[in-house]
């Protein structure tokens, strides 16, 4: 299953919204309002959890200044990822856009695909006011 956010922009430079994203501790602004917990495991790893969910701990697994980050499942039945690309505009700042993708059964991505398509939704949409 791969699902997409809208492109934000973001007026900031790559750089800046990469190293934004790059510390863990900054995506506890870009949660939902539904947000029920957050909590910073490591520097590399953070868990939440949003109301009536599971709670989920994703880890960073690669980065590439200052283009793309990309987070995991850290543990849990489910394998996922979490991915942030970030281009330049013309203009010298951000558009950012987020991809889910995740291996999941007929079933479960059916369950999973509105709540999970309105989160990064949100996340992406949080960013121009976060960063």
């Amino acid at each position: 299953m791969n699902l997409e956010s809208p492109k934000v922009n973001v007026t900031k430079s790559p750089q800046e919204v990469f190293n934004f994203l790059e510390d863990i501790k900054n995506f506890e602004t870009l949660m939902p309002e539904n947000i029920s917990k957050f909590e910073v495991l490591d520097n590399d790893k953070f868990l939440f959890a949003l109301k009536g969910m599971p709670e989920i701990i994703l880890k960073k697994k690669e980065v590439i200044p200052p283009n793309k980050i990309i987070l995991g499942a850290a543990g849990g039945k489910l394998d996922f990822s979490l991915i942030g690309n970030i281009v330049e505009t013309a203009d010298g700042n951000s558009e950012v856009q987020l991809q889910f993708s995740g291996d999941f059964n007929p079933m479960m991505a059916m369950m999973i695909k509105g709540p999970i398509t309105k989160f990064i939704e949100t996340l992406a949409s949080n960013m121009p006011k976060s960063i």
